[in-house]
């Protein structure tokens, strides 16, 4: 026995309405649309459903017991699809994003503002981590996709690495370095000073690693700190060299609480990139999203 479904729901609404001009009308089809379409469905089953009458129509005892199981159904299915309808909309949805510190101050947050009041009804979860965290988060399924720092040549075979935008990070000092101010100033010179940085843990910490490294030098910060805001107010107070992303410092730098060195080596830019995982298809929701981010980037 297959009997068609749109029987089935013909029969749920008749049912629903106990009447066939009801059910025509939440149907959009005809009257005669309707009383074919549960005559054909009690040829198939071979049993009659309805008993009729000038008021309208009523079970059959084996048409109460069918509509019993077949209104649990169609509502779980017309349920699925309203929600699936609410998801194509944009009314509600779900995405997990993975940020960094620097690309929540720098970059994303103006973004999740506006797309919080554009679609109100999507959940935004994220994540803030180190970078080598997130990006295992993204492999194994735990996060849709992250907005990222990473190296200009950065490669991984399972991940889709798309650039957003750039940024250039700068070495700060305070009060007490003034010696260094309004002077050219090699790294080497700056490493016999007391230095600030990012625990090794992180991507901060691992590109400042590598500057040094180019110029043959090891960076050895004296302090490490698990945030890069925290930075600033240790440079502020005379503990140390700051090694830091240039925003996290322009207030301070605009106020002259601190001073930026002038590094005769060269600093490279650093990207921020939307990493997904390569052959997997974003929800609708994160769809939206990154066409959001996209076009918030041109």
């Amino acid at each position: 026995m297959s009997v068609s479904f749109d029987f089935y729901r013909t029969f749920y609404y008749v049912g629903k309405y106990k009447n066939i001009t009801a059910a025509a009308k939440a149907l959009y089809v005809t009257q005669p649309t309707v009383t074919h379409a549960i005559q054909a469905l009690e040829r198939e089953l071979d049993c009659r459903l309805f008993t009729r009458s000038q008021k309208g129509v009523d079970f059959t005892p084996e048409g109460r017991k069918l509509y019993e199981s077949v209104a649990s159904a169609c509502e779980t299915i017309f349920e699925a699809e309203a929600g699936l309808e609410a998801v194509k909309n944009l009314s509600e949805g779900f995405v997990t994003i993975g940020a960094s510190e620097t690309t929540l101050h720098h970059f994303l947050m103006p973004l999740l503002v506006y797309f919080r009041r554009k679609h109100p009804g999507i959940r935004l979860k994220l994540f803030n981590s180190n970078t080598p965290e997130m990006l295992h988060g993204i492999l194994t399924g735990h996060m849709d996709f992250a907005i990222l720092v990473v190296d200009n040549d950065y490669h991984h075979e399972e991940l889709d690495v798309t650039h957003l935008t750039d940024f250039q990070d700068i070495i700060v000092a305070g009060n007490e370095f003034s010696a260094l101010k309004g002077r050219p100033v090699t790294l080497k010179e700056i490493s016999s000073y007391p230095l600030v940085s990012l625990t090794k843990e992180t991507m901060t910490h691992h590109f400042f690693g590598e500057v040094f490294a180019k110029n043959h030098l090891t960076l050895d910060p004296d302090i490490e700190l698990a945030t890069t805001d925290l930075i600033v107010p240790m440079v502020e107070n005379g503990l140390g060299i700051g090694l830091v992303p240039e925003f996290f410092a322009q207030e301070a730098l605009q106020q002259k609480r601190i001073f930026q060195l002038h590094i005769k080596e060269q600093i490279p830019r650093r990207e921020i990139c939307l990493i997904q995982k390569k052959k997997t298809s974003p929800s609708i929701a994160g769809e939206a999203f990154i066409q959001c981010l996209l076009s918030d980037n041109r």
